[in-house]
């Protein structure tokens, strides 16, 4: 099937040839269509299949007839992070070239005067997350009545990221009457209440089973140690030892394990960039630039870079830490083996993640193969290490006195018992009499006990020197 039969326009196609795309993939061949047909449309797909074309395509076809109006959006597509929003406003720059068409981004770490200068002259297409989108809203600045179709995109990560209020509240601000689109690579039992509550009479578009992986991608389990540096050794040790390794991302659960990550293989000669929801937009997009370019190969970043980010040339994925929720696992993963493209992905699993590691084969469906020796089968690590800063002589308080940890155990100095109450000297009172004034006015011990009278010879000087009076006439 080619994109002519789709019923596309024919600048939308031309657009489509002049990308260098002949064939949709078959959640843009099933869903394209109902789009067109004006169909509310529930789609389901693992990610990395095209979502984004799928709806995007069909927009620019039926947004060729008509105008915008000043704060008044045609269409709205709501994104959960600024990276996917972004993106989404790439898509229609590509495939809108065509099209005279006004696109407008709303995204956090950006002006505000700006924004709102867009959507004062009209926009045909406004990207937006949910709260800025609101905060837009509240201000005066938006009205959203004159909708005409609203795409939900990422709606499991909506759900993981607190937005299903927000969503509902913007729902029953746009016209009963629009078209809905109803993206998610997930199905859980909360998403298909949300899909049922938007929809009117969908077409469901299901063209994997929900979260399931592509079978381009090699998975494999790593054992390592609980300790942070065991687990920085063994990441260290496998990329060095990936031969075919172009570039990669790196995933922790925590924005402060990014940081930390980072730091610590710039420090061990890598290349390496960070991604996660407390930099700036600037340094979020020159490090995704950067990553997209090739001029950084590694990329470490928290979830914010699991969902739909479009970087179809990853070569390896390395999970540093296991993800809390089985859903992330998917999606992590898919950053590579898209669009048909071989992947690797590789999961450290240390004490304490059997739990985590069994919610995501039942997910899946399917047990992930150890690369080496399995949790079981690793040796005990050794005597866990206060920091893993190594050629300092780190050293570590230890039951009052300092043990140096470089030294070896036949060189540590072995500390004797403490005597016994009975064979301690006993302390020797001083007479009251004869007990010393603390302070400034405290003389020899040796010197009699003499009253003092005034400062005693603690007189400072200045209280010394001849006062002046002068005579009054």
């Amino acid at each position: 099937m080619s994109f002519a039969e789709l019923g596309l326009s024919e600048k939308v196609q031309q657009a489509v040839a002049a990308a260098g795309y002949t064939e949709p993939t078959p959640i843009q061949a099933q869903a394209i269509p109902h789009v067109l047909a004006r169909r509310d449309v529930l789609g389901i797909a693992q990610t990395g299949t095209g979502k984004t074309a799928a709806f995007t395509l069909p927009m620019l076809t039926l947004l060729e007839s008509g105008r915008a109006r000043a704060r008044m959006p045609r269409t709205l597509i709501l994104e959960p992070t600024r990276e996917l929003a972004a993106q989404v406003e790439e898509n229609f720059d590509r495939y809108g070239v065509n099209h005279k068409l006004s696109v407008a981004l709303l995204i956090g770490g950006v002006s505000f005067g700006d924004q709102d200068a867009k959507i004062t002259r009209g926009v045909d297409v406004l990207i937006a997350t949910p709260g800025r989108l609101l905060d837009h809203f509240e201000r005066g600045k938006l009205l959203l009545t004159g909708v005409e179709l609203l795409v939900i995109d990422e709606a499991d990560r909506m759900l993981d990221m607190g937005f299903i209020p927000d969503i509902e509240r913007i729902v029953k601000l746009v016209p009963f009457t629009r078209q809905t689109l109803f993206f998610s690579a997930t199905m859980p039992p909360e998403i298909q209440r949300l899909a049922d509550a938007f929809l009117h009479n969908p077409v469901k578009v299901e063209v994997a089973r929900a979260a399931s992986t592509a079978a381009t991608i090699t998975q494999r389990l790593i054992a390592t140690g609980s300790q942070d540096f065991e687990k920085r050794e063994t990441l260290r040790e496998l990329i060095r030892g990936a031969t075919d390794l172009k570039n990669a991302i790196v995933f922790c659960n925590r924005k402060r394990d990014v940081a930390v990550l980072h730091r610590s293989l710039q420090k061990h000669g890598f290349n390496a960039a960070a991604l996660h929801g407390d930099m700036d937009q600037h340094a979020r997009m020159a490090a995704l630039d950067s990553f997209r370019s090739g001029e950084i190969p590694l990329l470490v970043a928290s979830d914010v870079a699991a969902r739909g980010l479009d970087i179809p040339a990853v070569s390896h994925v390395f999970n540093y830490d296991i993800p809390h929720h089985a859903e992330d696992y998917v999606h992590r993963i898919g950053r590579t083996g898209r669009a048909g493209r071989a992947g690797a992905a590789f999961t450290l699993v240390g004490p304490g993640d059997e739990k985590s590691l069994s919610a995501i084969e039942k997910l899946i469906g399917q047990p992930v193969p150890w690369e080496g020796p399995t949790l079981e089968e690793r040796p005990a690590s050794s005597s866990p290490r206060i920091s893993s800063r190594r050629g300092r002589g780190t050293q570590e308080r230890s039951r009052g006195r300092k043990v140096n940890i470089r030294a070896s155990a036949a060189e540590a100095p072995v500390e004797e018992a403490p005597p016994p109450r009975a064979e301690r000297a006993p302390v020797r009172e001083r007479p009251a009499e004869k007990a010393q004034p603390r302070g400034r006015g405290r003389r020899d011990h040796n010197e009699a006990d003499e009253p003092v009278v005034g400062l005693g010879d603690h007189v400072p000087a200045f209280l010394l020197r001849p006062a002046t009076i002068k005579k009054t006439k």
